[in-house]
């Protein structure tokens, strides 16, 4: 039978317990793109609609572990939200604005762009 969580949270050490909160705002600060999409509820076919291609592109998009900035930004788009790339340093970071204005990418070119063999 499964134990409440909620339980087995309140039996768990202080320390533990804040070892496993910051291991999780890791993860919820940290995601591949499948576990993004899956984190917000959207099935790759639905993705696939939105973005104005086939299911299979999104798959080889989502494993994909280079692609244009364009591709990443209506990928993203697509999912609600805005992209932003920052550049981090020691001394703080910078968000680099040069693709603030990206062109929208079209459906053919992310298709040709998808079927490009990985590097």
């Amino acid at each position: 039978m499964a134990k409440n969580f909620k339980r087995l949270q309140a039996k768990m050490p202080p320390g533990a317990h804040a070892r496993a909160e910051v291991k999780a705002d890791k993860m919820i600060r940290e995601m591949a793109l499948d576990e993004l999409r899956a984190a917000r509820d959207l099935t790759q076919e639905l993705l696939a609609k939105r973005l104005h291609v086939r299911q299979s592109a999104v798959s080889k998009l989502e494993r994909r572990t280079d692609m244009y900035v364009s591709t990443l930004h209506d990928m993203i788009k697509a999912m609600g939200g805005s992209l932003e790339i920052r550049a981090v340093f020691p001394e703080g970071s910078v968000r680099i604005n040069q693709f603030s204005r990206l062109p929208h990418l079209s459906s053919a070119r992310l298709r040709s762009f998808v079927s490009l063999k990985k590097a």
